[in-house]
């Protein structure tokens, strides 16, 4: 295991781009929407506004997914590192990154109860839907969901590390054609109906299922793709 926290090492070298820049995002964004939402007049007994600028950071880890690739993995091949330690060391350090992420989530979300809401009825971290299971079932949502974009971004840097441009361009558009696919599928069975009624039926642990079951693939894609990957 000493190959792949030494990779781990590596990809903290740059604390600003892994940790500064998830801090300020964090943070700016909170007292953007808190400053928004006192600006706003609420209505009596409109109950608290919903702002989602708090996930601001979770789309962030997609850029976090590409920059750890491009920016590293050059560099480690030439110490000599195998891509099964790079691809182990990089994915357990934004794992936990990911996971240390859901428990702030969380944490904010119990301090913006208390607050009631930043003290101006506002929803950024405590968002209803979620914010009423088990505190572990809010963790593992967050957690689910922060890892699945990193690994999104990290899989289309190794779709460009092994074909270039013109396999990134193949892989989005094939993306695209997939979603285009469904609609047309579902669209033709008229079944958007049953689809919305499995959305609607959806709870935030088996929501979390499926966002660990997509990572999961990608997971595995991702690194089937790198180990034929060229620096």
């Amino acid at each position: 295991m000493n190959r792949p926290l030494a990779v781990a090492r590596m990809q903290l070298l740059n604390k600003w781009l892994y940790l500064g820049i998830p801090g300020i995002i964090i943070v700016s964004s909170t007292l953007i929407a808190i400053a928004i939402l006192a600006m706003v007049p609420s209505d009596e007994g409109e109950g608290a506004r919903l702002a989602f600028s708090g996930q601001a950071v979770m789309w962030y880890f997609l850029a976090a997914g590409v920059q750890s690739l491009s920016l590293t993995f050059p560099f480690s091949q030439a110490m000599s590192v195998s891509r099964r330690s790079f691809y182990i060391g990089t994915l357990g350090l934004f794992s936990l990154l990911a996971l240390a992420l859901g428990v702030l989530y969380w944490l904010l979300g119990l301090v913006e109860r208390a607050t009631n809401g930043w003290w101006v009825d506002g929803n950024i971290f405590a968002l209803p839907w979620v914010a009423e299971s088990d505190w572990w079932i809010q963790i593992l949502m967050y957690f689910a969901l922060t890892i699945l974009l990193f690994i999104s971004g990290f899989w289309f840097a190794t779709v460009y590390r092994r074909w270039r441009t013109i396999g990134l361009v193949a892989a989005l558009v094939g993306f695209g054609l997939l979603v285009l696919g469904g609609v047309a599928a579902i669209s033709s069975t008229d079944s958007w109906a049953a689809v919305g009624a499995w959305f609607v039926q959806l709870t935030p642990l088996s929501l979390s299922g499926w966002l660990l079951l997509a990572g999961g693939v990608l997971a595995a894609g991702s690194y089937a793709t790198l180990r034929r990957a060229t620096p």
